[in-house]
């Protein structure tokens, strides 16, 4: 099982760091991508034609990343807005998927919420993840009660 973590550009890396970190914690194979919707929209097609189970495509300002990752696939993909100038455009961009087309979206950079929902999905047919998804529920309760 394996995820694609696909970003838009180099500036994106601190919101991508979060996924990863998330993904290495539960030890899900993952791998990292740089790849524009807009100046290499043929890398997008080998992306989402790729042996990934899930995407998680983080971008910002037009964030059309993750909508055009979903357009050549049927698999999961996350996406994840990146704060920016205008962080509303980014956001719409995601959220507003056009019908038949969906994208499931996180919070304004939050790659963690991205590492975690792939883990989950990942995790219903993984007996492994969905007991360390278990335990790391129960970890946060025991922090924040």
């Amino acid at each position: 099982m394996k995820v694609s973590v696909v970003m838009a550009s180099k500036s994106d890396e601190k919101v991508g760091r979060k996924a990863i970190e998330i993904l290495e914690e539960f030890g899900v194979d993952y791998k990292v991508i740089y790849a524009s919707a807009h100046r290499t929209p043929e890398k997008i097609k080998e992306i989402a034609e790729s042996d990934s189970d899930v995407f998680i495509a983080i971008a910002g300002l037009s964030a059309a990343l993750p909508g055009s990752i979903a357009s050549y696939t049927t698999k999961p993909v996350i996406g994840v807005p990146v704060s920016g100038k205008v962080n509303l455009d980014a956001i719409l961009s995601i959220v507003q998927m056009p019908p038949g087309i969906p994208v499931a979206s996180v919070g304004l950079d939050r790659g963690d919420n991205a590492g975690l929902l792939a883990v989950e999905i990942l995790a219903l047919k993984n007996e492994r993840l969905k007991e360390k998804l278990e335990q790391y529920r129960r970890k946060m309760r025991e922090k924040y009660v």
